[in-house]
């Protein structure tokens, strides 16, 4: 246990090293901060000793001819206070704001080029989580933790330095409550920090249910599963709640004990402090000064165990940020190759891939594609089309094998070189919120609203975006909600048309639009197929019907590779099956 920790405390050490290293780019703002921390708490705990001054001398010993002065010191003093206090708060909220913009956009710009299995695998609301609330605690580290505990303790010593230097027998007999509040803080933060972790987790568990089940929200009115999805929310949250409440309840215990310490620390200075004076072994004014000694002091340790808590709950924050940061989920990109254009031939070479070790769902895979040319892929579901598409462009490593691009292992492109050769239209579309013209060009600047119209016409799609409020202006809302499917599945066609990509993808773009929008789509195909290398994957066999070759798979294998006409020759041939189904229940209905 002890190991553990310490191991713990070794960790959380190393963590705060590189958090303190993240202000090194502002490190002029770090020292200013820290500078006037200093200031600020020699100004606070001079102006009691200046209070004791005006009643020891001005006031008792009658020398009020230098009162004016004494009182003019005592309003400039309170007047620095204020001002090195304010530039402090400002400083050090800004120092944690630029460090805390700094960290976001790293922490998001290494996000956006993680593998798509890293993605797989992590819920949506823990991305968040870390992004958006575990930053800001980052950010908390400075503006509230680490400067503003320097502050305190400086606070602190200024403070006991001066009890000290006053009267210290009267200054050692008031301390001799400090051990008492020193454990009560250590006792107070150490529960407190296990409270608050657990609320930082059950934050992130309800970000993550949340984000989950607005974007599936659909589904669960759609199966009436309101009762029971709501049922989760409230465990989850009120396990928030119960987590909560031990942090208040051990800040209601805490405070408390903190006011009945200082009240103590207060009746043994009057009771010492009264019989010092009668026997004039003390001034009067040591006992204003002394009472604010006694609160200058008690109000760093009570801020102290919060301040220790807010800076534990970051650096705990920083950890998970920097576990994140740390992730080593980049697709490799040592490519060198970057060619303007390419020919678009394309052939995998005994390829093997899964998803997770060796449960593979590509076995041996060999087929060619020649420029120009176009492979239809057919298959039931998790038979691995989609994975085929996905190892072409490099979203997934493979396992085993080579896959070649014009006779070029695809690894020695640049990987931003290799994927903008290749236009890309999935079945499942997503659109951003904005307006239609930004999700066709996801704001690019290098594309013209010429370009845009053009492409959109030669899909047949420009009338209907006229037909919108604002036309390509037009705000779709988040998800393209404002949108019919076949309206999106069209935008997605012309945002991976306008890039001109030598190799079209289409994975099964046309399985979930109506007649008429196929009609449309399949009309542009045939147009843009003409000298680009296209795979489609397709759902409607009658949409493949004049492609180069059509690819059967079944369980990850090649089970058939020929045209349309010599796959209906085969008597037993699963295409042919396949095909006669499809046509048997068109001309059902």
């Amino acid at each position: 246990m002890k190991e553990k920790e310490a191991h713990i405390k070794q960790s959380d050490w190393k963590t705060l090293q590189r958090v303190i290293k993240l202000a090194l780019p502002f490190k002029n703002l770090f020292i200013f901060s820290i500078s006037f921390a200093i200031l600020s708490a020699f100004v606070t705990a001079v102006r009691p000793m200046i209070i004791q001054y005006i009643i020891d001398v001005n006031i008792v010993q009658l020398h009020g001819k230098n009162l004016e002065i004494s009182v003019f010191i005592l309003l400039l003093t309170i007047i620095l206070e204020f001002l090195f206090k304010y530039i402090f708060g400002i400083s050090t909220t800004t120092l944690g704001q630029n460090i805390m913009l700094q960290l976001r956009t790293k922490l998001f710009s290494h996000v956006q080029n993680m593998r798509l299995k890293f993605f797989d695998n992590t819920p949506v609301g823990i991305i968040t989580t870390r992004t958006i609330n575990d930053i800001e605690a980052v950010n908390n580290i400075f503006s509230e933790g680490l400067i503003s505990i320097v502050a305190d303790v400086m606070t602190l010593i200024f403070v006991v330095g001066f009890m000290l230097y006053s009267d210290y027998k009267l200054a050692l007999i008031c301390l001799t409550t400090f051990p008492i509040i020193i454990f009560a803080t250590y006792i107070f933060k150490e529960k407190v920090r296990v409270s608050f972790n657990d609320v930082r987790d059950k934050v992130a568990q309800l970000n993550s249910f949340v984000q989950e089940h607005i974007s599936g929200m659909r589904i669960v009115q759609i199966f009436n599963a309101q009762k029971s999805e709501f049922k989760k929310f409230d465990t989850l949250n009120h396990e928030h709640y119960t987590a909560n409440d031990k942090s208040v309840l051990y800040y209601s215990i805490f405070f408390p004990v903190v006011e009945i310490i200082s009240s103590l620390a207060i009746a043994i200075l009057i009771w010492y402090g009264a019989v010092q004076v009668m026997h004039g072994k003390a001034e009067v004014g040591v006992f204003p000064a002394f009472i604010l000694y006694i609160n200058l002091a008690f109000r760093p340790l009570r801020m102290l165990a919060d301040k220790f808590n807010t800076l534990q709950m970051g650096i705990i924050a920083s950890e998970r940020v920097f576990k994140l940061l740390d992730r080593e989920e980049k697709i490799e990109d040592k490519g060198t190759l970057a060619p303007v254009s390419i020919k678009g031939d394309i052939e995998f070479q005994k390829v093997w891939f899964a998803y997770n070790n060796e449960e593979y769902v590509l076995k041996d895979i060999s087929f060619s594609v020649k420029a120009g040319e176009t492979l239809a892929i057919v298959g039931a579901t998790g038979s691995g089309k989609s994975s085929t598409v996905n190892i072409l462009n490099r979203f997934y490593e493979i396992n085993k094998g080579k896959i070649l691009l014009d006779g070029i292992d695809t690894k020695s492109y640049k990987l931003n070189a290799l994927r903008s050769y290749m236009g890309l239209v999935l079945q499942d579309v997503f659109l951003f919120s904005g307006t239609v013209m930004e999700n066709i060009t996801l704001k690019n600047p290098a594309i013209t609203e010429a370009q845009v119209i053009a492409a959109s016409k030669l899909v047949g799609a420009h009338t209907f975006i006229m037909e919108l409020p604002n036309g390509y202006q037009h705000n779709v809302m988040e998800r393209g909600s404002t949108l019919s499917v076949g309206q999106r599945q069209l935008i997605s066609f012309i945002r991976a048309l306008i890039y001109n990509p030598q190799i079209l993808i289409l994975d099964e773009a046309t399985s979930s639009i109506d007649t008429e929008s196929e009609n449309l789509i399949q009309h542009a195909i045939e147009t843009l197929v003409k000298g680009r290398t296209s795979i489609v994957i397709a759902h409607r066999l009658s949409t493949i019907q004049n492609a180069d070759k059509i690819m059967v798979l079944e369980h990850g294998e090649i089970k058939e590779l020929d045209t349309h006409e010599e796959l209906l020759k085969k008597e037993d041939g699963y295409y042919k099956k396949l095909y006669e189904m499809q046509f048997q229940k068109e001309h059902a209905h």
